[in-house]
């Protein structure tokens, strides 16, 4: 009975611990280095303090150790690890120091990566406050783009698809929203907007058919604009369910039909087998989840939009470099750094019109 209890007390123990991703492997006997193993201990124990100001301790007593560098990027996982809006907010401090610090370093795409997580881990659904979303975006666009080959990129982008479809959604629901409610004014710069800042949207053969829909019932002045996106329905979305009736539009406005672009044939082919529809279950259990439901942009093969963000931030993404047609085909430099400028003010949009009941943003 005795050995019972201790077994299961070393595996209470064992189920505790939370290793370090990246450890230093080293027999030296340092004193930096017991500092930076105790502290290490520390934070797979979840001693988060106690590991701080070991790793501290260690900064000011031996500032040109080996493990300098590995200290402060240890500190800001204690934080990362902490959780917490504090925890994840001083943690971003931290990593943004690190990168600062040791730009060259191959752990700096480490830390960017921890910086996008933070704001994605803080995404919202798509009908609320988007801020950790359009920071997450712009954080996982800066890692696709300074640090093309890391071991993150593919992962970065895989998580910037599903950021971007949250981001979408938003501008849908809120462009369905006025639609139905007949304002198209209000319809119009939303979808278009989505439409063409993100195709890769699950839904987007159903806001270019929403779009061409308002355009053409806001009368003759803008009927004319409609043909363009009812052909981008046929051609880029051609096993989509809005096919037929945006053939019968185009027929009914006297445009020619395009053809289906073969490469958007296999690409739905690839993503209707692989891809994920939240089900009836999953919006049901939705709602009692603060997280939004980033199923639909699982499957995806597209790549993500590497553009900066409309007026709407209150910063944009400076390369000063077009961005690349992948992330893989960027280069690493200074010139693609990103940097954040503020934006001229925008010229005011028009007043939406009344509404029977508020938008949902």
């Amino acid at each position: 009975m005795l050995v019972a209890v201790s077994l299961l007390g070393m595996g209470g123990c064992t189920l505790r611990r939370h290793p370090y991703e990246t450890p230093i492997i080293s027999n030296s006997q340092q004193p930096d280095k017991e500092l930076f193993d105790r502290a290490m201990s520390d934070l797979e124990h979840s001693r988060f303090t106690i590991a701080r100001l070991t790793l501290q301790t260690l900064l000011n007593t031996y500032p040109e150790s080996e493990y300098a560098a590995k200290s402060k990027l240890a500190i800001a996982d204690s934080w990362y690890r902490e959780g917490g809006t504090s925890g994840l907010t001083q943690a971003e401090a931290e990593y943004r120091d690190f990168i600062t610090f040791f730009p060259l370093m191959s752990e700096a795409a480490e830390a960017q990566m921890r910086v996008a997580m933070i704001h994605y881990r803080g995404m919202d659904k798509p009908d609320r406050d988007p801020t950790h979303a359009r920071r997450a975006e712009q954080e996982f666009q800066k890692l696709l783009l300074n640090y093309p080959e890391t071991p993150f990129a593919p992962l970065a982008q895989q998580r910037l698809r599903e950021v971007q479809e949250v981001l979408a959604q938003g501008l849908y629901e809120v462009g369905r929203f006025y639609f139905l409610q007949g304002a198209d004014g209000a319809v119009q710069p939303r979808l278009k907007e989505l439409v063409e800042r993100y195709p890769n949207f699950s839904q987007a053969d159903a806001a270019l058919h929403m779009l061409g829909r308002s355009l053409e019932r806001s009368g003759e002045k803008t009927a004319g604009e409609a043909p363009p996106y009812y052909a981008r329905i046929i051609r880029d979305y051609p096993l989509g369910e809005y096919v037929d009736e945006a053939k019968q539009r185009l027929t009914a406005l006297g445009t020619p039909i395009p053809e289906p672009d073969p490469a958007a044939v296999a690409r739905m082919t690839y993503e209707n087998t692989h891809s994920q529809r939240p089900g009836m279950l999953d919006k049901v259990k939705g709602g009692f989840h603060r997280r939004p439901n980033v199923s639909a942009a699982q499957g995806r093969t597209g790549l993500p939009t590497m553009t900066a963000q409309g007026p709407a931030q209150a910063g944009v993404l400076s390369t000063g470099l077009a961005a690349p047609s992948s992330p893989a085909s960027s280069q690493t430099g200074s010139s693609q750094t990103l940097v954040f400028e503020p934006l001229s003010p925008p010229a005011p949009p028009p007043a939406d019109p009344p509404a029977s009941s508020p938008p949902p943003r």
